[in-house]
């Protein structure tokens, strides 16, 4: 399968805990930068003839922070060049998701949303510098349900301050708001954002009793722990994420977008100013791009394929190159052998990223 990945990085404030290329107070920029999207979807269908994504995935930033005429643009720009989508997806947020633009969503053929609630409690939604309340998100919520039925809902563990008594009871409100999608994510404080530069530091303990009792509630609730940060009622995986984590071939437009094409990955440059300009010029500003063999390639598999939580068959190539180490991590008990499937282990779901540094270079 194929997928198309549009990001808006534009923003109402930025989070203190936000590490992705969005940025706020850039709003004078966003109709040049949908013009620029434009240019740079109708470059990519003319170099990929034969690409025909099943997915479409709108990310950011904050797409809902476009003005719906806006929306309205950037759909009539992506249809003219790419349709027949099975699944399309648009991340918004509480505070910015009018009626209007929820109505016009669905006219569009919007069939997923993808809502930022981070916490149900006002006091961690102001420490995290969000800009709703959760008044704000219950009453788009219930908007945004009469229209759809395939919501996602996003939660963050370990928030500063915040109890695992407030979290469980976070994960038990949402679940009585029957959403199809919950993603929960343990915080991480990256380099660069404002909780780094405050020095907070967070307790991985506490996170972690915090993620295995979303696991229990969730999966008590008729949820599925599909992938390491993601649960669904049956049927309500996110297709378009599930393409990452197979590998998939993906064409990301936009700044900072990434992509996997034809074997070769590459990425635009982060810097909205640049990215308009380039494609002012007919350029596609690219600032990376590699082309995995070997050894390097079959050990990015591996890596994707252990997000989801039901394993997979290691190829013989794969066993060839990391025999070695699908033994190391037997022996850490960060997975397990189940017939001819590897999986995460219940303590390898914990501990992600030091699986994936077995299978990344330098070997």
């Amino acid at each position: 399968m194929q997928g198309l990945y549009i990001h808006i990085p534009f923003c109402i404030s930025k989070c203190v805990y936000c590490d992705f290329a969005s940025f706020a107070n850039i709003k004078n920029l966003r109709l040049p930068y949908l013009k620029a999207l434009k240019t740079e979807l109708s470059l990519q269908k003319k170099h990929y003839k034969n690409f025909a994504p099943k997915t479409l995935y709108i990310g950011g930033g904050t797409p809902s922070f476009l003005t719906a005429a806006q929306i309205k643009f950037l759909f009539e720009n992506i249809y003219s060049c790419f349709n027949n989508f099975k699944e399309i997806t648009f991340e918004a947020n509480p505070e910015s998701l009018t009626l209007a633009k929820i109505k016009l969503l669905k006219k569009l053929g919007v069939t997923r949303l993808s809502l930022g609630l981070q916490s149900t409690f006002d006091r961690h939604l102001k420490t995290l510098s969000r800009a709703h309340n959760f008044e704000t998100f219950l009453h788009t919520y219930t908007q945004a349900k009469k229209y759809f039925d395939n919501i996602n809902i996003d939660l963050i563990a370990g928030l500063p301050n915040q109890t695992l008594a407030e979290f469980e009871q976070s994960v038990k409100m949402l679940i009585g708001l029957k959403p199809q999608h919950i993603s929960v994510y343990g915080l991480q404080v990256e380099e660069g954002t404002s909780l780094y530069k405050n020095g907070y530091v967070c307790d991985d303990n506490l996170t972690r009793k915090m993620l295995e009792s979303a696991e229990n509630i969730l999966c008590q609730s008729s949820f599925v722990h599909y992938e390491i940060s993601n649960f669904s009622l049956p049927k309500f995986e996110s297709k378009h994420n599930v393409n990452y984590w197979f590998n998939g071939e993906y064409l990301g437009c936009g700044s900072a977008a990434a992509s996997y094409m034809r074997g070769v990955r590459f990425q635009n440059t982060a810097d909205v100013k640049e990215y308009i300009k380039s494609l002012a010029q007919n350029k596609i500003p690219t600032v990376f791009e590699e082309k995995l063999q070997g050894k390097a390639k079959a050990g990015e598999e591996i890596l994707l394929r252990f997000r989801l939580l039901n394993g997979f068959k290691p190829t013989q190539k794969m066993l060839k190159y990391f025999g070695k180490e699908f033994k190391i991590l037997v022996n850490k008990k960060l997975i397990v052998q189940d017939g001819k499937i590897w999986k995460l282990s219940e303590e390898g779901k914990y501990f992600a990223n030091e699986v994936s540094r077995y299978f990344v270079e330098p070997f």
